[in-house]
Formats: C-alpha cells, structure tokens, sequence
C-alpha cells in the first residue's frame, strides 16, 4: 500500500468516526445541528490543540459513547444510511477544514435534556436543535 493510500485510509476512519458519534449526538436531526457539532470538534482542536481523534474518543464529552447511554446503538447506524452519509460528508468537509463555523466559536456542548456541572454557572451561545453550545 502507498504512503498516500495509508493516509487516505486513516483520514476516512478518521471521518467515519466522527461521523458516527456526530450521528450519536444529534440523531442527524438537520444538517445545521451536524454542522454545528462537527464546528465545535474543530474549534476543541484548534483552540486546545488536541487530535480530532482524541476529542471524539472522550466519554466525558459524548454520552453516546458510554455503554448505558440510550444513544449508544446510534454508533452503529448503516454506514449506506441516508443520515450517516450526510454526516460523513460534514465531518470531511471539517477535517478538511472546509466547514465554515456553525457554532459560535463554542468549544463545549450538551444535550438540552442534560445539564452537566459544567454548564451550570455559564450561558450557553447557542441552541441549535437541542444541543446547547458554550464557550
């Protein structure tokens, strides 16, 4: 296999990845919340300067990726499903960094059933679909 190939093939589960907890999050309720979510991963990144992959892997961050989260099959939606592929194509155009930011500037989010202890004493910025974002 060629360098270019190897990369290829690690951007793309890069993607998959993101996609598939973007999908978690946000059910693929709109293309505004799964561009909104996939903005605040690259604003984590770039501000805290930290993998995309190590912030899409933090269970603290996404509840979809504990085991008893009711969100937790969504990880393992048909990857040929109409919603997973939009995601896929957002989560690209932000690894990319072709995404235009559709948050803010926000670096943290939560569902708008939850509010965790962070979020308590802080404003969020924006509220897009049910997912609350802040800075």
């Amino acid at each position: 296999m060629q360098p270019e190939q190897i990369n290829n093939n690690t951007a793309m589960c890069l993607a998959d990845n993101v996609a598939r907890v973007v999908y978690a999050e946000t059910c693929a309720k709109s293309l505004r919340v799964v561009e909104a979510l996939c903005s605040m991963i690259f604003n984590q990144s770039k501000q805290n300067n930290v993998d995309v992959a190590d912030i899409i892997s933090d269970k603290e961050q996404f509840e979809s990726l504990c085991e008893n989260s009711q969100h937790h099959n969504l990880l393992q939606i048909d990857s040929l499903s109409r919603e997973f592929q939009m995601c896929l194509r957002v989560a690209v155009r932000m690894l990319h960094g072709n995404l235009s930011d559709m948050c803010n500037h926000a670096t943290r989010f939560h569902r708008a059933e939850f509010l965790p202890e962070w979020a308590v004493a802080r404003g969020y910025i924006a509220d897009i679909d049910g997912l609350l974002f802040y800075l």
